[in-house]
């Protein structure tokens, strides 16, 4: 299983910094793909969302990136359009070839150094590390700093990272992919759909695996720490041909796999944000791809609690 790089021509790259934990993920797609996006919650951070609005003049997205460092991490995103531009890839203006990269960060400043965020020069470096080989997971690229859990703030929080995984569809759709890269740094818990059991999240106590149930807490009146800086970022990729519409229902539909796996979500200290990638020319109902991305989603935000280990205080299931 590669996950987000299972679909042709998409290809993940990371880079990372394990002192001041924080870091990047970039998602190349060189030959361009139609992109649609989906954002709930009151706390984003982005830049570039309108060039996918089914309105917008540019048809085609180049790369997706996703970073740390707050809104300082937006400046990642320069370094990928700096790799583009000198790789010839962009928007034909007639003059010049201008790489159409959206930007999307998530808080990690209460985890590590909060005065290093990742750079231009990280985007760069992230993208030239990209590659169609199994995507890293766990506490890499932008989810090196990511954290799940936080009504009681970080001492009582876990950690989380990225995660990936990709659905084939069945019978005459057996072509057809979609695939999942999620950087989980969620205000609420991580839960297994298939039994409704927290997975990863806020914790009694400091010293206790014991999990407090999020939701159960809010719905007592329990106020915790509240902190005002989370966010799950969504990439989801398919070789399926949409159009623009299509590829912003996608990232809708796939808005239901992150409402199964978090628990709560979408909540005002959260900017979850979906962003689904068409990068190729099989054909499915969109419904059928729908489900998949949802699948997908939920999957890839398991893997992202599953597979971090503990750093900088924070426990993680991963080692």
């Amino acid at each position: 299983m590669k996950g987000l790089t299972e679909i042709p021509g998409v290809r993940v790259g990371h880079a990372s910094d394990y002192e001041a934990l924080t870091g990047c993920t970039v998602i190349l797609c060189e030959g361009g793909a139609v992109a649609g996006a989906d954002l709930r919650g009151s706390a984003s951070g982005t830049e570039e969302l309108p060039v996918m609005a089914p309105d917008h003049i540019a048809p085609q997205v180049h790369a997706v990136v996703f970073a740390g460092g707050s809104a300082f991490g937006l400046e990642a995103a320069s370094g990928v359009r700096r790799y583009l531009e000198q790789h010839g890839v962009g928007f034909d203006t007639g003059v010049t070839r201008v790489p159409i990269v959206p930007c999307a960060i998530l808080y990690d400043l209460g985890i590590g150094k909060a005065n290093v965020r990742p750079t231009r020069e990280m985007g760069e470096a992230a993208a030239a590390a990209a590659s169609e080989g199994p995507v890293q997971e766990g506490a890499v690229g932008a989810g090196t700093g990511a954290t799940v859990g936080k009504l009681f703030g970080m001492r009582q929080a876990m950690k989380s990272g990225v995660g990936s995984w990709c659905v084939t569809l069945e019978g005459p759709l057996a072509a057809v992919k979609v695939a999942a890269l999620a950087v989980v740094n969620a205000f609420g818990d991580v839960v297994d759909p298939e039994t409704g059991r927290i997975v990863a999240g806020a914790r009694v106590s400091a010293a206790s695996r014991e999990f407090a149930d999020t939701a159960r807490q809010l719905k007592r009146g329990v106020r915790g720490a509240f902190p005002r800086a989370n966010t799950t970022l969504v990439a989801v990729a398919t070789n399926a041909a949409l159009d623009k519409a299509g590829a912003q229902k996608l990232a809708a539909l796939a808005q239901a796999g992150m409402a199964r796996a978090i628990r709560p979500v979408h909540t005002p200290y959260d900017g979850d944000l979906v962003i689904a990638l068409s990068a190729g020319r099989e054909r499915a109902d969109l419904l059928a791809l729908g489900v998949a991305a949802a699948e997908a989603t939920e999957q890839a935000i398991l893997r992202a609690v599953k597979l971090a280990p503990s750093l900088g205080g924070v426990p993680g299931l991963g080692g």
